[in-house]
C-alpha cells in the first residue's frame, strides 16, 4: 500500500487537468476520475492491484449468479480519490458499468464511511421510519466503515455517497468492471 499512497499523492501533484476538474466538480478534494481514468493500464502499481481485485470481482459475479457465458468482466476505469477532511462525494451510480467498487489505501481513524441506498427508497413513500438497530436489510441507508486494505464491491446501478469526511486525509482507489 504505500506504493498506492506514494504514486496517488504524485499524480495529484502532476494531473493540473485533474486538479482543475475537482475544484470544480469535487471541492476541497482530489479525484483523477476525468483526467487518469485508466491507472492499471498505465502503471504496474495500478496493474498488480487490479490482479489482486480480479478474483473478488469474480467471485461476487458468481454470488451474485450472472450469466456471463462467452463473456467476462474486465476492469474498464480505475481512478484515485484524495478527500481531506470536510470534503464530501455527493450521491451518485457509475453508468455504464457492471460492478465497481472501491480500495481503500489510507483511512484515518473517524474518516467518511460509504453510504449505500436502499434502490427501493424512492418507492417507499408511506413508509414509517425504520426502529433503531433495524437490521441491515430493512435501513434506507447502509453504511460501510472505510478501512485501509479492504475493498467494497456493489453493483454499479447501486445509488452511494460518502459523506463529509470528519477526519484526516482518505485515500481511496475507484474502480468499474463492465462485461461488455
Amino acid at each position: 500500500m504505500p506504493r498506492l499512497l506514494r504514486e496517488s499523492r504524485q499524480l495529484r501533484r502532476d494531473d493540473a487537468a485533474g486538479r482543475r476538474w475537482s475544484a470544480h466538480n469535487y471541492p476541497g478534494g482530489y479525484t483523477s476520475y476525468a483526467s487518469a481514468c485508466r491507472l492499471h493500464r498505465l502503471s504496474p502499481t495500478f496493474a498488480a492491484l487490479q490482479r489482486a481485485i480480479d478474483p473478488h470481482v469474480a467471485a461476487f459475479a458468481r454470488a451474485l449468479e450472472f450469466d456471463l457465458t462467452g463473456r467476462e468482466l474486465a476492469m474498464t476505469d480505475c481512478w484515485v480519490n484524495i478527500m481531506p477532511a470536510g470534503t464530501a462525494h455527493g450521491l451518485h451510480l457509475h453508468p455504464l458499468a457492471t460492478i465497481s467498487g472501491t480500495f481503500y489505501v489510507k483511512t484515518p481513524r473517524g474518516c467518511a464511511a460509504l453510504k449505500l441506498e436502499d434502490p427501493r427508497l424512492e418507492r417507499m413513500m408511506a413508509a414509517p421510519p425504520r426502529r433503531r438497530g433495524a437490521s441491515r436489510s430493512n435501513r434506507p441507508w447502509v453504511t460501510l466503515p472505510a478501512m485501509a486494505g479492504s475493498v467494497v464491491l456493489f453493483e454499479s446501478w447501486l445509488r452511494h455517497e460518502v459523506p463529509a469526511n470528519p477526519a484526516g486525509e482518505r485515500v481511496s482507489i475507484s474502480f468499474n468492471y463492465g462485461w461488455f
